[in-house]
């Protein structure tokens, strides 16, 4: 793991470089019902079978509600081999720290197949 990035850093990546993912590990309904956009769900419960799917990233950025999580995901996905040449962050403060400053993306409510409860 590279450390923490911060909303406004993450931003200016995201209008900048194609190649950054951020990585939402929240689950399925949680992110369908608000997320940065252009993120990918990956929940964390499956990241370590998921994780050779970023092997191709230059830049991952986990996110999660608070900013704690995301720390655990982005050492995880940083100690796999093939992710050893990707800066791998956490977004400092999750989504409710992007929140206070940019929009989420929602789904529409059609699109979520399960109940948040």
């Amino acid at each position: 793991m590279d450390g923490e990035t911060t909303p406004d850093e993450l931003a200016d990546v995201l209008e900048t470089d194609d190649d950054v993912r951020v990585v939402d590990i929240r689950n399925p309904v949680s992110f369908t019902q608000g997320h940065i956009p252009g993120s990918e769900n990956v929940p964390f419960q499956e990241l370590p079978q998921r994780v050779q799917t970023l092997a191709d990233a230059e830049h991952i950025v986990t996110v999660c509600p608070h900013g704690k999580s995301s720390v655990q995901a982005a050492r995880l996905i940083g100690s796999y081999e093939g992710c050893a040449d990707a800066t791998v962050e956490s977004l400092a403060g999750g989504l409710t720290a992007w929140r206070d400053q940019y929009d989420l993306e929602q789904a529409d409510e059609a699109e979520t197949t399960e109940s948040p409860f």
